[in-house]
């Protein structure tokens, strides 16, 4: 029994460390992580999702699968090799045997290198292949987003979830899986060829093999909380740049530079204490797993030194100088993919966190769908109703209430009011950018909701207080979509809206560079564009918010002379603030606080002296002071 009294003291120590282990999860586990929002999945539901990515490549990864049953057999029969040399080198050995068994040794090594070269390029490419559809999925599921789902979610993390997200598990198809599951067949695999050397040897080896598995268990589950707080802490300071690199200008107008660099200190020292506790927690298990193999190594060396001379014995098995030898790298072996495997669950949580954030957002549903029965329209006259129409943004909070009102065709009608009335909603309404709680909206005399909302949109032309220019050409900001547009088409719808005076002063012309956001280019000038777009793609309903405010008194010129030309295209809908552009509307809709005070034309309301009158009179008379007119009643209507 004294002769084993090593091996049992080395077992104590081994047990110690493990009651360390579980003690560490259980005060970590008490812990609670507030800061992630998203739900936690298990692995099995994100592998399935993931297979579905997999899935079309099945041929190639069984491929893979047979390279890489090939590519192992280097370590499984090298070092049984390595224990033949040396048992030969003991004794008197022929140089022949010596030569054929270092020529097989060599094939095997070069066998391994070219089936790990192949494995590698076949498994990048699928990679990739996976990546661009998981892309693509996500964003056009990003797209399918109504307005307001899109407005609760922050674009640094949406930009997040595309870019580093996909990354991770793009890596996880063309890496960690393939390796761990070479890894796991080197484990099985040198496992077996234990036994058959020594089977003795090999249980002996197998007793560090449930504190192996509690470390890993343990392991598995701090990393998945160590990386799910560094996916957070990365979204954070993803959304915290987009936002702020976006209003730069704003934060030096104000002076507040510094002010933002320390919010942005502090985001930074948040992500750097959460990359420190992933290192922390790897840091505590790589240690753990080197420490088994070292002690299996030296229960190796214990056992078969006792004979040090003549051949030991251990539970009935004879131990050789080439059976220490051979099971030396065995345990080497044995050792390396389970610290290789450590890595990869590194990595793979990382992905398995990844792969949580991104399915969080495949899992919102579209607030806005089509029904099943849902028409296409090829065309549509423009005639726009509603009936007793009731909208709230948050439960409870009107709007709109009971609004009706009716838009013939080719009728130009102009919404005012307050700001907080209700006008920009209706707009937005009628593009069904949102559902209604009560009533109806219809065009040409059909629900909205029983249109395809792909093909309701494509009818309406937009045009904003905010104009969105992206970063490319004037021509390719004006043609948008993929349609085919030649240069005369797209002149003459610049020459239509007045916008061609300025682009002919370009140096590029229609391919003149516009920079993000279009800030090279005035509000005007933007605005003057987005025009040209709208009438290139002729709409049969066009839709202006806002769209003079904010230019200039020439550039405001230029675009009433658009507008009154724009009216013969089709129906449109007007919201501005400043009454005197829509006095000229066949139609005026006053709201108030989401309800229709008075319509009728410019002169009807004017001669009925209700609300539009005084708001008329209060507009005419600041625009009267602003100018300085010596004489402010001479220009007053009756």
């Amino acid at each position: 029994m004294r002769e084993y009294l090593p091996l049992l003291i080395l077992g104590a120590i081994i047990g110690v460390f493990a009651m360390l282990f579980v003690m560490l999860w259980c005060v970590v586990r008490r812990r609670k992580d507030v800061r992630s929002t998203d739900r936690n999945m298990a692995d099995g539901e994100i592998m399935r999702r993931l297979a579905g990515y997999a899935r079309p490549y099945w041929k190639q990864f069984v491929l893979v699968l047979i390279i890489m049953v090939a590519s192992i057999a280097y370590s499984l029969v090298s070092p049984v090799l390595v224990g033949r040399i040396e048992e030969l080198i003991k004794n008197d050995f022929p140089l022949e045997r010596l030569w054929a068994m270092v020529s097989v040794y060599a094939a095997l090594l070069a066998v391994s290198m070219v089936c790990t070269y192949f494995q590698t390029i076949i498994l990048q490419k699928v990679g990739q292949k996976i990546l661009s559809a998981l892309r693509q999925d996500l964003f056009t599921h990003i797209e399918s987003l109504s307005h307001d789902q899109l407005n609760n979610i922050p674009v640094g993390k949406l930009v997040t979830r595309v870019t580093n997200d996909t990354n991770a598990i793009s890596l996880m198809f063309t890496n960690i899986l393939a390796n761990m599951v070479r890894n796991v067949f080197i484990l099985f695999g040198v496992l077996g060829a234990m036994l058959l050397v020594n089977y003795a040897l090999t249980l002996m080896v197998l007793c560090f093999l449930p504190v192996l598995v509690l470390f890993t268990v343990i392991f598995r589950k701090l990393t998945r909380r160590a990386y799910r707080r560094v996916k957070d802490c990365t979204t954070d300071i993803n959304t915290y740049l987009s936002e702020n690199l976006s209003g730069i200008k704003i934060t030096q107008v104000f002076n507040r530079e510094q002010a933002k660099m320390q919010d942005f200190l502090r985001k930074s020292y948040d992500l750097q204490k959460a990359r420190q506790q992933q290192m922390y927690v790897f840091g505590v298990f790589r240690p753990m797993v080197y420490m088994l193999y070292i002690s299996s190594v030296m229960c190796l060396f214990y056992v078969g030194s006792r004979g040090y001379i003549h051949d030991a014995g251990f539970l009935g098995q004879t131990i050789t100088s080439g059976t220490v030898v051979t099971f030396y790298l065995y345990i080497s072996k044995f050792f390396d993919p389970i610290q290789m495997l450590a890595e990869q669950f590194n990595m793979l949580q990382s992905a398995f966190a990844s792969a949580e954030k991104i399915f969080s957002v495949f899992d919102m549903a579209p607030e806005l769908v089509d029904e099943p029965d849902a028409i296409e329209l090829d065309r549509i006259e423009g005639d726009i109703e509603f009936k007793d129409v009731w909208f709230a943004y948050e439960p409870g909070q009107w709007v709109l209430k009971g609004v009706s009102f009716h838009v013939l065709p080719r009728q130009t009608v102009a919404l005012a009011g307050a700001t907080g009335s209700g006008k920009s909603t209706i707009l937005s309404l009628i593009c069904r950018n949102y559902d209604i709680q009560k009533g109806q909206i219809l065009i040409d005399g059909i629900d909205i909701r029983h249109i395809k909302i792909a093909s309701l949109r494509k009818h309406f032309g937009q045009m904003l207080q905010d104009v969105f220019l992206f970063s490319g050409t004037i021509r390719s900001n004006i043609v948008l979509r993929e349609d085919s547009f030649t240069d005369e088409e797209i002149w003459q719808a610049c020459r239509y809206v007045n916008a061609d005076r300025f682009i002919q002063k370009l140096d590029g012309g229609l391919d003149e560079t516009v920079r993000e956001r279009g800030n090279n280019f005035s509000a005007g000038q933007r605005q003057l564009l987005s025009f040209a777009r709208t009438v290139l793609h002729r709409p049969e309903v066009m839709i202006l918010d806002e769209a003079t405010s904010n230019i200039d008194t020439e550039t405001e010129v230029l675009i009433q002379q658009s507008l009154e030309r724009m009216k013969n295209i089709g129906t449109m809908l007007i919201v501005a603030h400043r009454l005197s552009t829509i006095q000229h509307a066949d139609n005026i809709i006053l709201l108030s606080h989401g309800e229709i005070l008075e319509q009728g034309t410019h002169q009807e309301l004017l001669h009925r002296r209700g609300q539009y009158y005084k708001l008329y009179m209060l507009q005419f008379d600041a625009e009267e002071r602003r100018q300085g007119l010596s004489s402010p009643q001479a220009e007053r209507p009756a």
